[in-house]
């Protein structure tokens, strides 16, 4: 009896292993946790160090219009207004977001509902093609093509928000059209039937009851594009002039957090006024990415409910 109970009291083979999967597995999530953590603590304490240490107004940096840290206003006070640099990422976001959500949307229906086999054969292959490409040959493309072409139709230098919002566009493209076949593949297809049955043509079928059925899927797909159309740094920097001024037309030179960030980054020294604002647009990029989460997992939880 008493070997009995011992080996049933004893854990088998397959249960050690199985606790020391879930042991290890634990580690690894502890192990992103604590990255994620260190990374949110160390952007933020060089972010605030502007507002705390050099004891400048946040008032003053977010919609400040004059950027030059390295003098003094007529305050005394560095001028580090930001509101240019962040009016910029805004508007070639969701200038580049707009323009590309309706081809995002109709390569998706053609390549899930007109012509399916036609679709992954010619527009898969050129989806992929596009994400393969490295941000630096956009932005040469952007610097060859697109900014000449713009300075030939409106005249001046072809730098600014329209110029970073063409390439933009092309980057986001794959992405957002991506994760909208994703979405149109994943209406049911009793949805289809039941509306073909009712009498509904294949374009009302569409438009009525499958776009309406993938619009959380093709929301999160437009955020999701627009998360990356903010981040992107090295192509919108090539194109868009890198001006630190407000924005006055779509064709003359502008900035983003982003070009201000790389441009400046690596010329300033730590501890000093100019490199803390740059960790403050750091900041302000990093609880924009975590934003732009946020309303995906919302938009995600309300598509999944219905």
């Amino acid at each position: 009896m008493e070997d009995v109970q011992k080996k049933l009291l004893t854990k088998s083979k397959r249960a050690r292993m199985e606790q020391r999967g879930k042991f290890i597995s634990f580690l690894c999530i502890a192990l992103i946790v604590l990255v994620v953590l260190s990374i949110f603590y160390f952007v933020a304490s060089k972010g605030l160090a502007t507002f705390f240490t050099n004891k400048i107004k946040v008032s003053d940096f977010l919609f400040g219009t004059n950027w030059n840290p390295s003098e003094t206003g007529t305050d005394g006070q560095p001028m580090v207004g930001a509101l240019p640099m962040i009016a910029g990422s805004f508007i070639v976001t969701f200038m580049s977001a707009i323009i590309a959500t309706p081809f995002a949307i109709g390569a998706a229906v053609f390549m899930t509902e007109i012509s399916p086999k036609k679709g992954s054969k010619i527009l898969q292959p050129v989806i992929e093609l596009l994400v393969g490409i490295p941000s630096v040959v956009y932005g040469f493309i952007g610097l060859s093509v697109i900014v000449p072409f713009i300075r030939s139709i409106f005249g001046g230098t072809g730098f600014g928000i329209l110029a970073g919002t063409f390439v933009l566009f092309i980057m986001i493209l794959p992405t957002v059209t991506t994760m909208t076949v994703d979405a149109l593949k994943s209406v049911p297809r009793h949805y289809r039937e039941a509306s073909l049955a009712l009498g509904a043509t294949r374009w009302q079928t569409i438009y009525k009851v499958v776009l309406r059925a993938a619009v959380p899927g093709i929301l999160t797909a437009v955020v999701f594009g627009m998360a990356r159309a903010f981040g992107e740094a090295l192509a919108i920097q090539m194109v868009i002039g890198n001006a630190a001024i407000m924005p006055s037309s779509l064709t003359t030179p502008a900035s983003t957090l982003t070009s201000i960030l790389t441009m400046g980054i690596g010329n300033t020294i730590m501890g000093t006024v100019e490199n803390n604002v740059l960790w403050s647009l750091a900041l302000i990029l990093l609880l924009m990415s975590l934003f732009f989460n946020i309303i995906i997992r919302i938009i995600g939880r309300k598509g999944a409910l219905k």
